[in-house]
């Protein structure tokens, strides 16, 4: 029996498994199976996971357009995509060790700009968390300091860091 090896879309049976991989790898920021199927629904084309040889899930990306300089809330719904806005929010990027050391997450965040600019949104944006600054920066994001996130920003954690991404360049 043959399985779907690297990325691909994310499906509504994948939640259990995203959830599984969420919950090992981000245990301080825990949010609701709701979250991640809105956001399944709300932008489809944004949400993928990555599958191991043997079919197992590896790791996940959640995005969606957001308005940039804004950070939705920790483990809430969003309701509806703004209409208008320009930016492309990485909500999360997990993977589990197996899937590491591959390019996989590089070569998804890649995929992600492109489909982003193709559609005429102008910048990426995240918020870094888990030490992860260093790989955003590989990606061309750059911190943007903006007093008005950092309380949404002390709901993370003190490294937590606003990130964006000019897709112009």
């Amino acid at each position: 029996m043959s399985h779907e090896t690297g990325w691909r879309r994310m499906a509504p049976a994948d939640l259990p498994a995203v959830m599984a991989i969420a919950a090992v790898l981000h245990p301080d920021y825990p949010e609701d199976q709701a979250v991640f199927a809105e956001r399944l629904c709300l932008a489809p084309e944004g949400c993928h996971v990555l599958a191991g040889e043997d079919g197992a899930l590896q790791g996940y990306l959640v995005s969606h357009p957001w308005p940039a300089g804004a950070i939705p809330a920790l483990n809430s719904l969003l309701g509806e995509i703004p209409r208008g806005v320009a930016n492309w929010y990485v909500h999360d990027l997990a993977l589990l060790p197996s899937g590491r050391g591959s390019g996989a997450a590089g070569a998804i965040v890649a995929e992600i700009a492109r489909h982003a600019a193709e559609r005429g949104y102008t910048s990426l944006a995240l918020v870094a968390v888990n030490d992860s600054t260093g790989f955003w920066r590989r990606q061309g994001f750059r911190e943007v300091h903006d007093p008005a996130l950092d309380r949404k920003l002390a709901s993370y954690d003190d490294a937590a860091r606003y990130m964006r991404r000019d897709l112009n360049d």
